[in-house]
């Protein structure tokens, strides 16, 4: 019985501990989408295409704690990714103006950048990681608490979900021709998404075709249609 007690106690006192970073997740999880609904609001283009957060779980953090050779007091102080956000982006582009907009808001405080976009992995990843502080108000006090925040396109997040899965399947060992295939196919997604850019930019820069247009050439060719086929009436007559 004292077995059982004790280990209710720990999963008890875990659960204290990670409900600051819930918190956190859910306040900037909130933070995105309400920059989604303004944009939308108003009819402009949008650059977040999704969001979405999590709190890794207990055994994940044991097991990083177990490689990393962490020791329980300063799991808090040692692991930065307890707290885990991801953005996904149309463009490059959008990632630093993302960036950018949410370190302008008073109660975001960065931490650490890594640009894993300006300068990749050796595997391939690129992804712009930030790890901020934001304000937890409990109910006696108000914490601190760190999140990262990965923010990447869609291409990028398709192969880091590839990725993901390979390394979780071969246990980060996997057979050198995958891992040369992977790579090969970062350098197809990093052409991709600068391709896509140069597409988007030079659309933007065309002149807008909007309804009204279409509907005056609509009529003007259903006139010229209709005239011409007075025309070839009278001739035949």
């Amino acid at each position: 019985m004292d077995k059982y007690r004790r280990e209710f106690m720990e999963l008890q006192l875990w659960r204290e501990m990670l409900t600051p970073y819930e918190l956190a997740v859910d306040e900037l999880v909130l933070k995105f989408r309400h920059i989604i609904r303004e944009y939308r609001n108003v009819g402009r283009y949008s650059p977040i295409e999704q969001v979405d957060g999590r709190v890794k779980s207990i055994s994940s953090i044991l097991d990083k704690m177990q490689r990393k050779k962490i020791n329980v007091n300063d799991v808090e102080k040692e692991l930065e990714d307890i707290a885990g956000i991801r953005v996904i982006c149309h463009y490059i582009k959008d990632i630093y103006r993302m960036s950018d907009l949410l370190l302008r808001q008073d109660d975001i405080h960065l931490l650490k950048i890594k640009d894993y976009i300006k300068n990749p992995k050796e595997n391939g990843y690129r992804s712009l990681h930030l790890v901020v502080e934001v304000p937890v108000y409990l109910a006696n006090e108000k914490v601190m608490v760190p999140v990262e925040i990965q923010i990447r396109t869609i291409a990028m997040d398709f192969w880091a979900s590839l990725e993901h899965k390979i390394r979780y399947k071969f246990e980060g060992k996997a057979p050198q021709h995958i891992n040369e295939e992977l790579k090969a196919c970062s350098d197809i997604v990093n052409m991709l998404d600068a391709k896509m850019l140069s597409l988007n930019e030079e659309v933007q820069a065309l002149p807008k075709v909007g309804v009204e247009e279409h509907h005056e050439e609509n009529v003007r060719m259903q006139k010229m249609w209709e005239e011409n086929k007075i025309v070839d009436k009278l001739q035949k007559k």
